[in-house]
């Protein structure tokens, strides 16, 4: 007997790449099911309460709208019967990275990811492991081994070690 397909919520404010993530990811068949798309951080909060998918696909920034992903995601991780969170951007600051990630984002992934790795990271991430695209990895560990002065900060040093973990 074949698992339950993955159900996932895309939120993104570019209706070409919802379809394109839906159309890319649909290629796997009965493991995975696309349940909802979300332009707005509104319409994702409510999405993912009313359709409750195992995992949300979150972009970062949504054009006309002070609030970010990163809100979008504390406010889903809030939840009852919470999904988790992949980010899936084009951001990669050391900033929008952690912030993600202490708002409960299980992972961050580039939008230039190539399929197969994004396969793998939407299946972790659905089981609650994280995931990390090389390149966001690469950063953060460049970060904590950063010289004297520009070392993370205690809290920092406590999600990354978190994340690092399993956890979110």
């Amino acid at each position: 007997m074949n698992p339950a397909p993955i159900r996932l919520l895309i939120a993104d404010d570019h209706a070409i790449l919802r379809a394109g993530l839906r159309a890319l990811l649909e290629q796997r068949g009965d493991q995975v099911e696309v349940v909802g798309e979300a332009p707005s951080i509104d319409e994702a909060v409510t999405l993912a309460g009313a359709l409750r998918p195992d995992l949300v696909l979150m972009d970062l920034r949504f054009a006309g709208d002070d609030r970010t992903g990163v809100d979008a995601t504390r406010a889903i991780r809030a939840l009852p019967a919470a999904p988790y969170v992949l980010v899936v951007t084009n951001y990669d600051t050391d900033s929008e990275i952690l912030r993600a990630v202490e708002a409960g984002a299980s992972g961050y992934l580039l939008k230039d990811t190539p399929p197969d790795e994004l396969w793998r990271a939407v299946v972790g991430a659905a089981r609650g492991e994280t995931a990390l695209s090389p390149r966001v990895a690469s950063k953060l560990f460049t970060r904590i081994s950063a010289p004297p002065g520009a070392q993370l900060t205690p809290r920092e040093h406590e999600v990354l070690a978190a994340v690092a973990t399993g956890h979110s």
